[in-house]
């Protein structure tokens, strides 16, 4: 099928070439001509693991381009619409990017033509929408992705379920479009969910502030652990042992950021504010309070290990990405909580596998080294606040001989606290008392 993908961020770019990938024609549509001119050339804008050799294999093999001008997407069957949504300063969600879109969209749609939203979007976004496209002579569905960033190649090939948001009810030609699609996907055996425009809407941001809840939950835990002197990571296992929970999520730490549950949850909030319904998710304020809190307790813990002041200190960050596989520091803790350190007057040299580039556009007043071992010698302490691989299997002996004293927290509950405390090192870490 002609396939046009409109927004060619983390999101759309991805997409985009896993389309291809399935066989389909597509066009990537976005304004940013730099960002058009990486893409064209088959070169990724963003780290993601697996995602260079997808947009290399599919621009070379002809079934994927790039471009800035919308009219070169006319002649697509189905129109992706991938862009962002970022946080308002009231926490709301911007819908410029996305109405603006749309319009364009709208305004050489041929009949019959079908516009897909993926973009993360308010509850009853789609539905006036819907009037516009429908005013243009196509149909629209609501198909939210479910990316996790280190895994969006996979996520989007093999997702673990397919939702498709309908007006009408049961649509049946518009199904048997989007089917068409993915059938290389639903081929698989993927479940295929079929709702309102609603309930798709409300799925991605229900499951976002399900799982923000659930970090959460055990970062509060890990408060009270390190009150009472226990161990959340051995309560977070025990929990993990009853199937109403699970174990997944269930890992104490800095908490978690990026550009999806912060931004989502507080939309999420303000837009059930909106709605009268504004009660119903108040506990996600608290869910965004406790986060936030383990950035402070971090920046608490390296002052009291360091003798009560920071001025002067040399302190070694392990990770600047809110996440291991990614060079995304979007609403990251770890690059929020090195600048803190570095504002509180302690020298730190920071690094991370990926992450250096994106951070330095953001602090570039930060001592950024590309080399794990420059970043950690003579440091007087060691946080580690990604939990990338190589940093988990980091040797306490050898690292021990780079830096100045042994002092480590581990931000993540990432390594191996006995390894470390018969190395010598004063081990400490979060929810660990």
């Amino acid at each position: 099928m002609r396939i046009s993908v409109f927004g060619c961020g983390y999101l759309g770019a991805v997409h985009a070439a896993a389309m291809a990938s399935l066989g389909h024609d597509v066009v990537g549509v976005d304004p940013d001509a730099s960002k058009v001119g990486m893409l064209a050339s088959g070169r990724p804008p963003f780290y993601e693991p697996d995602f260079a050799e997808l947009l290399a294999s599919s621009v070379a093999g002809g079934r994927l381009r790039f471009t800035a001008d919308p009219a070169e997407a006319a002649s697509a069957e189905v129109h992706f619409i991938a862009v962002g949504t970022p946080q308002r300063d009231d926490g709301g969600a911007e819908l410029s990017y996305l109405e603006e879109a749309v319009a364009t969209i709208a305004a050489t749609l041929a009949p019959g033509s079908l516009v897909v939203g993926k973009s993360t979007v308010p509850v009853g976004t789609a539905a006036v929408l819907a009037d516009r496209i429908e005013e243009a002579g196509g149909r629209l569905m609501w198909n939210p992705e479910f990316l996790r960033e280190g895994f969006a190649v996979q996520d989007t090939l093999r997702p673990d379920r397919v939702v498709y948001g309908v007006r009408d009810g049961d649509d049946a030609e518009a199904v048997a479009m989007l089917d068409a699609v993915y059938a290389g996907v639903l081929s698989q055996g993927m479940p295929r969910i079929v709702t309102d425009l609603a309930t798709a809407e409300l799925v991605k941001v229900a499951a976002n502030a399900f799982l923000a809840t659930k970090i959460s939950f055990i970062n509060a835990m890990a408060e009270v652990a390190e009150v009472v002197g226990a161990d959340v990571t051995q309560l977070a296992d025990a929990l993990g042992h009853d199937a109403r929970i699970g174990r997944r999520f269930l890992n104490a730490g800095v908490g978690f950021g990026g550009g999806c549950l912060p931004k989502d949850i507080r939309a999420f909030r303000a837009r059930a504010a909106e709605l009268g319904v504004g009660d119903s998710l108040a506990f996600l304020g608290e869910v965004d309070r406790i986060n936030l809190r383990r950035r402070d307790r971090v920046v608490q813990l390296a002052t009291e290990m360091l003798g009560g002041s920071l001025a002067g200190r040399r302190i070694a960050v392990l990770g600047l990405a809110f996440k291991p596989d990614s060079d995304d520091v979007r609403d990251s803790p770890a690059l929020e909580i090195a600048s803190r350190l570095l504002e509180a007057g302690a020298r730190v040299t920071a690094t991370d596998p990926q992450a250096v580039e994106t951070s330095r556009t953001r602090q570039p007043a930060l001592d950024y080294r590309v080399v794990t071992a420059d970043a950690l010698a003579d440091a007087e302490l060691v946080i580690l606040l990604t939990e990338w691989r190589e940093f988990r299997e980091l040797d306490p002996e050898e690292v021990g001989r780079t830096v100045a004293e042994l002092r480590v927290i581990d931000g993540r509950n990432a390594l191996d606290r006995e390894a470390w405390r018969s190395a010598g090192w004063d081990y400490r870490a979060l929810g660990r008392g």
